[in-house]
């Protein structure tokens, strides 16, 4: 095939999975009032399978968001509702004594709810560390190991949690090593004056949309293979890595407030999630390659829940994605 050929079949597939986006977030639309950002950013991080951290104060519908787009997207769907006396066994599955047609004793291995497409972690930061870690190897791998055994869970899979940012009391704040497995971090932000009597009216008159379905799990896949042929030119690419380069305090890219506030940068998984991202971002505009602006879209997205402030921007209460914004504001295109 030439090259314009190629380039035309390029064309018709980001035209076509914009087409679908565009039918996806609408469908969204039709039951959340309003968060048309989170939702925009929990449909690129599924599209590239990633797993998305939300954290907004109760009642903004984080919960019925996540059940919205298990049933636009046709996907299994499971909540786990996190407390502390929660066991990882309760996550992933148990082994238990059974007997088989000759009387004789075995152990079976029982499913947990973590065996699913679209799991909802709910208020993932009241279980132990012990439990969180239970998820670590699911949201990276997309595999459960357990009594030596190791049980690939169906694809495509999501891991959406949620977390309280107001109360602390009786929370186990996320490690390190299991926020970098987030793709992206979404604040939800409260509603406005128009989101938020949209939602009495709907209360009052007691109108309930149901999600319609638009997609299933195998079309996600197929739009997944799309991602991979998004042209990243090599400036996109510098760009990405220099973006999580300013994030490190002893970086030449750092600013000022960077080298003085920020004790720990973004790690290598950020520069990959920055061009995952930026490509669901291009073919959502019926673009087939990838731009600057695609790149810093989700930048904060990707990189604020992966820094690490150090005592003095603790003591001086520091915003991360106040210097997160200043770094991606600041940072040339040009490098």
């Amino acid at each position: 095939m030439s090259a314009d050929g190629v380039l035309a079949e390029l064309q018709s597939e980001a035209d076509a999975f914009r087409a679908e986006y565009e039918r996806v977030r609408e469908a969204v639309g039709r039951v959340i009032v309003g968060q048309q950002r989170v939702v925009e950013s929990v449909l690129t991080a599924m599209l590239c399978g990633g797993n998305v951290l939300l954290e907004g104060v109760p009642g903004l519908g984080k919960t019925e968001l996540v059940k919205a787009l298990a049933g636009v997207l046709k996907l299994q769907f499971r909540r786990i509702q996190f407390t502390p006396d929660l066991m990882p066994a309760d996550v992933i599955g148990t082994n238990i004594m059974t007997t088989d047609d000759m009387g004789k004793y075995r152990f079976e291995f029982r499913q947990g709810p973590i065996f699913t497409q679209l799991l909802l972690a709910d208020e993932i930061n009241r279980a132990t560390p012990k439990t969180q870690s239970a998820l670590l190897e699911t949201m990276q791998e997309g595999t459960v190991t357990t009594g030596g055994t190791t049980y690939r869970l169906e694809q495509p899979f999501f891991v959406l949690a949620t977390q309280n940012p107001i109360e602390q009391e009786g929370t186990f704040p996320l490690p390190e090593a299991q926020l970098d497995r987030f793709m992206f971090k979404v604040v939800v932000p409260f509603l406005n004056r128009d989101e938020l009597n949209e939602v009495v009216t709907r209360t009052i008159l007691k109108q309930r949309y149901e999600a319609v379905p638009v997609l299933d799990g195998a079309r996600i896949l197929h739009l997944r293979s799309v991602l991979e042929r998004v042209v990243v030119s090599d400036p996109m690419r510098d760009y990405a890595c220099r973006l999580v380069l300013a994030t490190h305090p002893d970086s030449a890219f750092a600013t000022e407030r960077v080298k003085r506030f920020l004790r720990f940068g973004a790690s290598p998984r950020a520069a990959q999630a920055l061009i995952r991202a930026a490509r669901v971002r291009a073919l959502s505009q019926g673009r087939a390659h990838v731009s600057f602006q695609d790149v810093r879209y989700f930048a904060a997205e990707v990189l604020q829940h992966r820094a690490l402030l150090n005592y003095d921007g603790q003591a001086e209460n520091v915003s991360l994605r106040e210097l997160i914004d200043e770094v991606i504001a600041k940072l040339p295109t040009e490098g």
